[in-house]
């Protein structure tokens, strides 16, 4: 951890600490969870009342609520549309399978969306500054999507009511620019919700210092609260900070510091740096979660390990034993984010039983925006941003992939008169559908690959 003049940054054992909520707690929606606070507070209590109060019964029950969701209604779902004729006209590329997929049900993000909103509001505490972001994120992102998709059926119904042959094109849906203008206004909702937000803190104990030394914060970092506590037959101080920092893999210190990307007398505009930087993470893994989605599967399956890993950060940076065994940071108040991860997860895994192939359903910009601004928001949250390149590294080689055959088609077309490609067809997964690949696995096989950066991504905790 790093060091200030007051001494070395480390967390304690054997002790818990305890958090003080306002007043005006529970007053703002009455939820499942509301509802069996409001009876604790009042001392109605009655078989199984108490099981809300422990995260893990929640977690398994937004799991098995989201699994239901997705499974039981994603059918109805799916008929409705067929019945709407809301079916995915795909460009004819000359790739495997093409044709069968014509038709096909789009726009199943909705189900998507419902199997994380739906639980979440439920059973998480809806006070937490983070529930509260990642439902915004979710619903503005899916709207967005939702706009494009929509779009794009229209196209395609007025071509049918003029008896014209349709053809797709990247000009039936929401225009590209209006998609990155709202996932920019997103990236500064949440940027400057995060630095500014009083809840959004970094709680640290200071070791090898007397009770009355004065705390000496870092650049950019501001004290907001101390705690003393006694454990273990010592007195352990801790500082409460709004701080600018976050994880950067396989250094020593393990943390970086925003506010040092600029000079001492520009410090106070940190915040700028900080929103840009959301805004860049927001916008590229939204759509790099976005062109991901091109197989049956892949982008849902992508998402759910990626979603899995994202749990594993916010247990261990939540929980303040874990978070000094690891030596990383203690961030408090993380724990309700695993309600709204458990139903992230548990809605990929259910919507994987009618999107896995043959799909019966896609999700459509509807649910791969909102798949991508979710994880980024998430790794944002848990100050896990700078690890994205690697347990988004599926996203990042899709995305790279786009980016570099047409960056280098251009450039050929420039100098050669004709333009040459890199690979055979972007994004990266047609350049393997080019060479044969079956695209189921193709899928798995990115599955596999998500999974080993992942891993990579939590390991990188450890190693210094």
């Amino acid at each position: 951890m790093p060091k200030s003049s007051s001494g070395e940054f480390r967390r304690p054992k054997g002790f818990r600490l305890s958090y003080h909520q306002g007043s005006g707690a529970h007053k703002i929606i009455k939820m499942l969870y509301q509802l069996f606070e409001w009876f604790a507070k009042n001392g109605i209590k009655f078989p199984g009342s108490g099981l809300v109060h422990f995260i893990t019964f929640r977690v398994l029950v937004t799991v098995l609520l989201s699994l239901i969701i997705t499974m039981v209604y994603g059918k109805v779902l799916i008929r409705f549309l067929k019945k709407k004729q809301i079916g995915e006209s795909v460009r004819e590329l000359g790739l495997a399978g093409e044709k069968m997929k014509s038709g096909t049900p789009t726009m199943g993000g909705i189900i998507i969306l419902l199997a994380i909103l739906i639980p979440t509001l439920l059973l998480a505490n809806l006070d937490k500054v983070y529930v509260r972001l990642m439902i915004l994120c979710t619903v503005w992102l899916g709207i967005i999507g939702f706009v494009d998709d929509y779009l794009k059926i229209r196209a395609k119904r007025i071509s049918r009511e003029k008896g014209i042959a349709y053809k797709k094109t990247n000009a039936d849906g929401l225009a590209g620019k209006f998609k990155i203008f709202g996932q920019v206004i997103l990236g500064i909702i949440i940027g400057t919700t995060l630095y500014f937000n009083p809840s959004v803190v970094v709680k640290r104990e200071i070791m090898g210092t007397k009770p009355g030394t004065a705390f000496v914060p870092q650049r950019g970092e501001h004290k907001v609260g101390e705690d003393t506590i006694y454990s273990e037959g010592q007195l352990h101080r801790f500082v409460t900070v709004k701080t600018p920092i976050t994880t950067i893999p396989f250094l020593k210190n393990h943390e970086f510091n925003y506010a040092k990307l600029l000079p001492a007398s520009m410090e106070n505009y940190t915040y700028i740096l900080y929103i840009l930087v959301v805004i860049f993470i927001v916008t590229a893994v939204s759509n790099g979660a976005n062109i991901t989605d091109g197989l049956d599967g892949l982008a849902t399956g992508v998402s759910a390990i990626i979603g899995l890993g994202l749990g594993v950060f916010v247990f261990v940076s939540g929980d303040v034993r874990i978070a000094e065994y690891l030596n990383i940071m203690y961030i408090p108040n993380l724990s309700e984010l695993s309600i709204f991860i458990a139903a992230f997860v548990g809605a990929c895994v259910g919507f994987l039983w009618y999107n896995a192939y043959p799909a019966q359903v896609f999700m459509g910009d509807t649910g791969s925006l909102a798949l991508g601004g979710i994880i980024a928001s998430l790794a944002i949250i848990v100050r896990k941003e700078l690890l994205i390149p690697i347990f988004c590294f599926v996203f990042l080689i899709e995305l790279l992939s786009v980016m570099i055959q047409v960056s280098y088609f251009k450039y050929t077309k420039r100098k050669y008169g004709e333009g040459r490609r890199v690979f055979l067809m972007s994004p990266l997964h047609h350049h393997y559908q080019k060479l044969g690949y079956h695209e189921s696995k193709i899928a798995v096989r990115f599955w596999v690959v998500t999974i080993l950066s992942m891993i990579l991504a939590v390991v990188t905790l450890k190693l210094r």
